[in-house]
């Protein structure tokens, strides 16, 4: 897909995904055939529904077919959310992360395991698993030091769970003891 092209397509759906809250992940076109498919990704910190794709996906087509972004060459659209196996590359993706494992390669070299604890605008703090009966070890990731990271799938899911209401615990605490503060 030309970079011409790639802007227009980005013009034209930004707009509309916006004006439903969500976030404009990725578009491609790739030949399929005699036809090209046109995939769209979108995203929310709330994850996206079907319903909510299946409407995103009629209003850009009705203004594909207003427009000639995608010229006269037969073309099958496609609006779906991020798969679970997707790269995390942008600070939000880690902020939707919270609360699940991710493998993240490391610049500096290396490789570490560990669930999203919390997520700001520079970096993550992380819990990373104990091995052979060790205790988790808490730390913190700045954007700058990750290289590549993905989610990984868990079938096990309880672990993830009591983090996030650990999470959730301490932030409430946290917020109560502002409170008291303040009076």
């Amino acid at each position: 897909m030309s970079t011409t092209q790639s802007e227009r397509l980005r013009g034209l759906m930004e707009p509309l995904a916006g004006k439903r809250g969500l976030d404009l992940e990725e578009i491609t076109v790739t030949p399929a055939g005699n036809r090209r498919v046109l995939r769209v990704v979108v995203d929310s910190d709330e994850g996206v529904q079907l319903d909510t794709c299946a409407e995103v996906s009629r209003e850009i087509s009705v203004a594909l077919d207003e427009s000639d972004v995608m010229g006269g060459a037969p073309y099958v659209l496609e609006v779906t959310s991020p798969g679970a196996d997707r790269p995390l590359t942008e600070p939000r993706h880690f902020r939707r992360a919270v609360g699940r494992l991710v493998r993240a390669q490391l610049h500096e070299g290396g490789e570490l395991t560990a669930r999203i604890l919390s997520v700001d605008e520079t970096g993550l703090d992380v819990e990373v698993p104990g091995v052979k009966g060790r205790k988790p070890t808490a730390r913190r990731l700045e954007f700058d030091e990750i290289a590549k990271a993905r989610v990984e799938i868990e079938f096990n899911r309880k672990a993830a769970e009591k983090a996030v209401q650990q999470k959730a615990d301490r932030m409430s605490a946290s917020a109560d003891d502002e409170s008291q503060e303040e009076a």
